[in-house]
């Protein structure tokens, strides 16, 4: 069974990386490290599926579903200055899927 509290979507493929460094400069919650030769997944508890990391990965090392976690929907509402209990859903899944009526 899928716990949202210890457990999400985010899927590392260390093997492809090319050590770019943009997974730990657009992640807000340091989920990557630096490493020597490829990026390390170092706290995937953290990772609250914005999917910042996977659309700044040049390479498709990394897979994410956003808005799993309803992430996706508050930082668009966010940004957007709105507020989430509009009833929208904005993180791409089917209405009422991540936002909750």
């Amino acid at each position: 069974m899928f716990n949202s509290y210890t457990e999400n979507t985010l899927e590392y493929h260390q093997e492809r990386c090319i050590n770019c460094k943009r997974c730990t400069e657009v992640c807000p919650h340091g989920v990557f490290e630096e490493g020597e030769k490829a990026a390390i997944l170092k706290n995937q508890t953290r990772c609250m599926e914005c999917g910042a990391c996977a659309l700044n990965c040049p390479v498709q090392a990394i897979e994410v579903q956003s808005g799993v976690g309803c992430a996706w929907a508050m930082i668009s509402a966010a940004i957007r200055g709105k507020d989430m209990d509009n009833g929208e859903c904005s993180c791409g899944g089917e209405s009422g899927s991540c936002c909750g009526e």
